[in-house]
């Protein structure tokens, strides 16, 4: 299992400032990662997705920043917007698509 290359346990941190925006892409940066779960930061620029897949746990999808994203659930469409939270079923397929550019962390439930 991969580490996190660095340790941000007992920092109080903004989960917007440790991802860009970048042109044409989507960023990601890790920061958490056990046997419990994990925690991910992305930046998806306008017209980036993730196509549609699925994953053995439950995942909480939280718009931080920007604009809106397209959250598909077994076909059923989803708008964000900042501060909106799903939670993505284990097994059923999903997607994400950001209609404008947007942030979001991603928690994984490996449970």
């Amino acid at each position: 299992m991969p580490e996190a290359k660095e340790n941000l346990a007992e920092e109080v941190i903004d989960p917007r400032d440790l991802v860009a925006y970048q042109p044409g892409s989507i960023v990601s940066r890790m920061l958490v990662y056990t046997k419990a779960g994990t925690i991910t930061v992305f930046a998806f620029d306008a017209d980036e997705g993730l196509s549609e897949h699925t994953a053995p746990y439950d995942a909480v999808l939280q718009v931080l920043d920007g604009g809106e994203a397209l959250v598909t659930i077994a076909d059923k469409e989803y708008p964000m917007k900042t501060g909106d939270l799903i939670i993505m079923p284990a097994k059923i397929p999903h997607a994400v698509h950001a209609v404008t550019r947007f942030k979001m962390m991603l928690t994984m439930i490996h449970a």
